[in-house]
């Protein structure tokens, strides 16, 4: 599922609120995914309560978890979770957009998980501005986090609910944690990698400086940011082909985000006009490393194609993320898009290149 990426980054109710706020701690966990599925929600040195889904996600047992503490708790909420999933839709005004598109994302398809997103969001709306969303680091040494861990676990494990207060002693193991970065290429520096791609000029307005692009790399630049804000160890993967990828490039440079070339074979720019050569150079020396690929340039226009292919397969499997810059329509974006989308399915963000106009 894409999620829209189109709402102004830092929009949504974010900032913990003052005074007599509760602080709950939310998680959800599913063993398999899909599989039996558990969630909780705990109050520091207080409340807890934790149940359980026969056959669910971990997506859909993370909004749960938020959905049931906020009806359990009056007052001004502080909701603690390590879900981007959650935290973004509010904290980016996902759910703005999905209400405008009724109920649709920015690929015009259904919004997953609605059953639960609209009563959590009509929630939200109702006590406005009296819920916040804060971003805690998963199996990172917050005890709050750790005790829903283990009862969402809990609760997954054994179909079977629990509430009460404090922390109780005959809880079981959390979560085997799957780090960032497993199974990734060792040339791939550590952090979070987020690649961005998508048209190629003149899909975004020409091949040179323009309007369009500009306003791409602004949003990619604000996007970028409000990730990093996550996501301290943020980084962009790109293959600084023209277009989107270079564009993500110059968006990681002005947001203070680190970035990675990813080229498919040497020389891949010596068939663009002189000023992009020029362009991909400056981007390639501002990298903070670089990877090629394939050793061999290739002989025929069709082996580069292939070779362009094979690096966007790559790309998909070994990015945490991605923003793809995207109308909708072009098959050969398309085609990338579907392949994140597999990986991927809730940390995909498509950015209409059309938005503004």
């Amino acid at each position: 599922m894409a999620e829209d990426g189109r709402q102004r980054a830092g929009d949504g109710g974010s900032t913990p609120i003052p005074g007599s706020t509760t602080t709950v701690y939310t998680d959800g966990a599913c063993v398999g995914n899909p599989g039996p599925g558990g969630w909780a929600w705990a109050v520091p040195g207080g409340r807890f309560q934790s149940g359980f889904e026969r056959q669910s996600t971990n997506q859909r047992m993370e909004i749960t978890a938020v959905l049931e503490a906020a009806r359990s708790l009056d007052g001004p909420l502080d909701v603690v979770s390590d879900s981007t999933y959650v935290v973004h839709c509010f904290r980016d005004g996902w759910w703005k957009s999905w209400l405008a598109n009724g109920w649709r994302n920015s690929q015009k398809k259904p919004v997953a998980n609605r059953e639960l997103w609209e009563p959590l969001v009509e929630l939200y709306v109702a006590r406005k501005p009296d819920i916040a969303f804060r971003w805690v680091k998963g199996h990172g040494g917050d005890p709050v986090n750790d005790l829903v861990d283990r009862l969402a676990v809990e609760a997954a494990q054994t179909q079977a609910a629990r509430e009460g207060t404090g922390f109780p002693a005959d809880l079981g193991a959390a979560d085997d944690p799957a780090p960032v970065g497993r199974g990734r290429d060792p040339r791939l520096p550590s952090g979070r990698l987020v690649v961005v791609g998508g048209h190629r000029p003149p899909d975004i307005g020409g091949y040179g400086d323009n309007p369009v692009a500009d306003r791409i790399t602004k949003r990619l630049a604000e996007i970028l940011t409000a990730k990093r804000e996550v996501h301290p160890d943020l980084k962009v993967l790109t293959g600084l082909g023209l277009g989107a990828e270079q564009l993500g490039a110059e968006a990681a440079w002005r947001s203070g985000v680190p970035y990675v070339a990813v080229v498919a074979y040497p020389g891949q720019e010596s068939v663009w006009p002189s000023v992009s050569q020029v362009s991909f150079r400056r981007l390639l020396d501002g990298a903070s490393g670089s990877i090629v690929l394939q050793a061999k340039i290739p002989e025929t226009r069709q082996k580069a194609g292939a070779a362009l292919a094979r690096r966007d397969a790559w790309l998909a499997s070994n990015a945490d993320e991605a923003v793809v810059v995207w109308d909708g329509h072009d098959a050969s974006v398309g085609r990338f898009v579907q392949s994140l989308e597999d990986r991927l399915p809730d940390d995909l963000w498509i950015l209409d290149p059309h938005d503004g106009t």
